[in-house]
């Protein structure tokens, strides 16, 4: 990135590009003239993007002090979009120690401004008071603050926008019980925002004077109880009127179970989200109107939002969702490519089939795999792992697909998230369940010798400790059941769409698929 800041716009480095707010902040600050630079702990997981090519990716970990004074180089403005949620019982201090870092490294490099985008915390309430999430928000903000560098601090309640965790609780808690016995913050008032909102409010911060360095609570344009949110809701929606029935002795605890069981959100998300609703959560101010204005037709309106939202769900075209940052504690590791691997043990299991189909129709049934269009074999297992897993505090099998067609590194699919595709060729997916281990699962699209189309799948386990190997030879059993019964659905699906031409020669023959000339 050069010295001018006049041409092209400002140079803007934002953190947390793999997750729901960054992954749609990058794109906003490309076409408001921006310069940026992504700063991610697995700088493949941007690859697929839209974006990927106008951007700079470096890698790095916001407690990585090094990594992020790289990172901080020759940058205008800083976006700080991380937070270690549900990372542990430690997770506050590792909020506060990433904060700390992130604010010295940006005011050793002469960064002009720091944008975080926090939550919204209650009038009244000391912090003290506040759930464990919405205190450490609370205190990164403080930290950022105190950090040398004129920082803006967006404080927000619930976003709604398609694939956001406040959107797709609101969404299955209403689409799923037309009859509801609830926690009694139902009737909580709180004051939602919409997606774009936040969005636009983030971009017009970078140009803030250099003399503002404060907090501005951000909210959309109604107040409204979350019982008001489902009624209104299933209004948008299309859906008879749900009864709703508030009961005070679900606590946050047991009120995260509840919200577990009914929607994708997984426990380790939804407690933080539930607790954060035990207090009214209300802007005090509307000052950041001062500095970026309101739109010309005004703040969008939780209704309008929700149109938005449920029409980018509908059309497929949902740019991000709450899983596309990694869940906190997934596994992360990389699959071993070395054969010779030292690693210690590492359990395959393989199957092959041969496939009456174009290589281009099984490599769509590959693609498709998952969410909607299950998983080719012995449904009840894959639904009762899935199950298993949610009682554990995995995230079991409902997070879905991000797109009912197209895959992208980095998106998460029911209990595995995308690590590798080769177009045409590998789909690679590594186990996000609760295991005693590293799991992937490897799909090809193969030829044999003869020009034939061959389906290549391939399951690996490195386990962790005794109860690592134990758990695979446990399980294996099921083996033939489960994913020989994966290879031979997904090999007659392909063949069912659409069958192979019938081939006239071997390789290398006239008329052969493959000869040169025709």
């Amino acid at each position: 990135m050069g010295d001018d800041v006049s041409e092209g716009g400002l140079r803007c480095l934002v953190t947390g590009a793999t997750g729901y707010i960054g992954g749609r902040l990058v794109p906003e600050l490309l076409a408001a003239g921006h310069r940026v630079r992504c700063m991610a702990r697995s700088p493949g997981a941007l690859r697929d993007h839209e974006w990927a090519g106008d951007v700079e990716v470096v890698r790095g970990d916001v407690t990585d002090p090094e990594s992020v004074a790289g990172a901080m180089r020759d940058i205008d403005v800083a976006y700080y979009l991380v937070h270690a949620l549900g990372t542990g019982k430690g997770f506050e201090e590792t909020d506060r120690r990433a904060a700390r870092t992130f604010g010295e490294r940006a005011r050793a490099a002469g960064v002009r401004r720091i944008v975080y985008l926090g939550g919204l915390t209650p009038a009244r309430v000391p912090e003290k008071e506040l759930s464990p999430h919405l205190r450490s928000r609370a205190e990164v903000g403080h930290v950022l603050l105190d950090s040398g560098v004129p920082t803006t601090v967006l404080r927000a309640a619930v976003i709604i926008g398609s694939g956001s965790a406040s959107f797709e609780m609101l969404r299955y808690l209403t689409e799923r019980l037309p009859v509801m016995v609830t926690p009694s913050w139902v009737r909580t008032r709180i004051q939602p925002i919409a997606v774009r909102d936040v969005l636009r409010t983030l971009v017009g911060s970078a140009r803030m004077p250099d003399d503002v360095s404060r907090a501005f609570d951000i909210g959309g344009p109604e107040i409204l109880t979350y019982r008001e949110m489902m009624v209104r809701y299933a209004a948008v929606a299309g859906l008879p009127r749900r009864l709703i029935v508030p009961v005070p002795v679900l606590t946050p605890r047991l009120s995260s179970h509840w919200v577990g069981l009914v929607t994708p959100v997984p426990n380790s998300i939804a407690r933080p989200l539930t607790e954060s609703l035990r207090h009214e959560v209300v802007c005090h101010e509307h000052d950041i109107a001062r500095l970026v204005p309101d739109p010309p037709g005004g703040l969008i309106g939780f209704e309008e939002s929700v149109r938005l939202a449920l029409r980018r769900v509908r059309e497929a075209r949902v740019a991000t969702r709450w899983s596309s940052a990694s869940v906190p504690g997934a596994p992360s590791d990389p699959l071993p490519t070395d054969p010779d691997w030292a690693g210690g043990s590492l359990y395959t299991d393989r199957r092959e089939q041969p496939v009456d189909a174009s290589p281009e129709a099984l490599w769509r049934v590959i693609e498709g795999i998952g969410g909607d269009n299950g998983w080719y074999s012995f449904p009840l297992a894959w639904a009762v792992r899935g199950w298993l897993d949610r009682l554990v505090g995995g995230v079991g099998l409902r997070r879905g697909r991000r797109d009912a067609a197209r895959l992208r590194v980095g998106d998460s699919l029911d209990f595995w998230r995308v690590e590798e595709i080769e177009r045409g060729h590998l789909l690679r997916l590594r186990a996000e369940m609760r295991l005693p281990g590293l799991a992937w699962l490897e799909m090809y699209v193969d030829t044999d010798e003869d020009g034939g189309v061959r389906y290549r799948q391939r399951a690996l386990f490195h386990p962790h400790g005794l109860l690592g190997h134990a758990y695979w030879w446990s399980v294996s059993p099921f083996h033939a059941v489960v994913f020989g019964g994966m290879a031979r659905n997904i090999a007659r699906t392909a063949a069912r769409t659409e069958p192979a031409p019938a081939r006239l020669g071997t390789p290398g023959t006239p008329g052969a698929p493959g000869a040169p000339g025709g």
